[in-house]
């Protein structure tokens, strides 16, 4: 998606009208003499011409681009086909799409003051500085459509040689495909199908770890049998990488669904952080797998936000 820099705007204190510059100097912590600027995730606010123009329209007023406290004003830019870690390069400036909107609060602004709202609230796009750069008005740029990577492994000897179909694993790919269907992301889920073999475990999902795919859900291996080893190698991967356990996750699922269905409480299931990648092992039933979805979908993108440093 092509943009055109419409407008450049930077204010030196907080709550204070932002004012046209010819210029914006961004530097690894922002834009210079602007107070947003910081070691965090919204150093830079970009607000698309068309949105303003918009929010003119249906509020009947005649606002200038400064009054909506965005750093840029661009043009072309679609904000339903954005999601959260898209890139947008404008020349060498190189910037990550860390938020879209934010909490309505009251503000001394004359757009607040006039309307009640800000356009800004649900469809600024607030970003971090990947590498720095100059802009000035006039500027051409692009937004770079980043995939949300998810990898989905199915465990089963059986399975794996054809003796009856895996229907683990699909299951957790329609799941996933349900939940994303709702967002802006723009989802890639690769699904593969191994034995219950360590190393071959291992070699997936190090590759996953280093391709920072954010996600991976494994499925099946998480009992007590003699074949039984995901948990295992996660484990001892976490252990040699410096990964971070999530315990509370499978705790409350085992406790929740065992109340009802004992055996669930002698799965070993456990996820873990490793490098920037969130893993997830579940059991290899079709409706375990529908039970542990139905747990972790609603808290997998808080867990990639955090991992990303732009949430708590």
């Amino acid at each position: 998606m092509r943009i055109k820099v419409e407008g450049l705007y930077v204010s030196k204190e907080s709550g204070v009208v932002k004012q046209p510059v010819d210029e914006l100097i961004v530097d690894e912590f922002g834009a210079l003499n602007d107070a947003h600027r910081g070691s965090w995730h919204r150093q830079i606010s970009i607000l698309s011409q068309e949105s303003a123009d918009r929010f003119n329209r249906e509020q009947g007023t005649d606002f200038s681009y400064n009054l909506f406290a965005a750093n840029m004003v661009v043009s072309g830019l679609d904000i339903s086909k954005v999601a959260l870690f898209d890139k947008i390069r404008i020349n060498d400036l190189l910037l990550e799409i860390t938020q879209i909107g934010k909490k309505p609060h009251a503000y001394n602004s004359p757009v607040y003051e006039k309307t009640g709202t800000n356009i800004m609230f649900t469809e600024g796009l607030f970003c971090r500085v990947l590498s720095p750069g100059d802009v000035e008005a006039g500027y051409i740029g692009e937004i770079i459509s980043i995939p949300f990577t998810l990898s989905v492994i199915t465990l089963s000897d059986r399975a794996s040689q054809g003796v009856y179909e895996d229907l683990s694993g699909p299951a957790i790919e329609a799941a996933l495909t349900s939940h994303f269907d709702a967002t802006r992301f723009v989802v890639e889920i690769e699904r593969q199908l191994l034995p219950d073999n360590r190393e071959m475990l291992k070699r997936a999902l190090l590759k996953d770890i280093e391709d920072k795919v954010y996600a991976v859900f494994t499925t099946g291996g998480t009992g007590i049998g003699p074949r039984d080893i995901t948990p295992d190698v996660v484990i001892a991967l976490a252990n040699e990488y410096g990964g971070k356990a999530i315990p509370g996750v499978m705790e409350m699922i085992r406790v929740k669904y065992g109340a009802t269905i004992p055996s669930a409480l002698l799965s070993r299931s456990v996820a873990f952080l490793i490098g920037q990648t969130v893993i997830f092992t579940l059991p290899g039933s079709v409706k375990a797998v529908a039970d542990y979805m139905t747990e972790i979908l609603p808290l997998l993108e808080h867990a990639v936000m955090m991992v990303e440093g732009v949430g708590h």
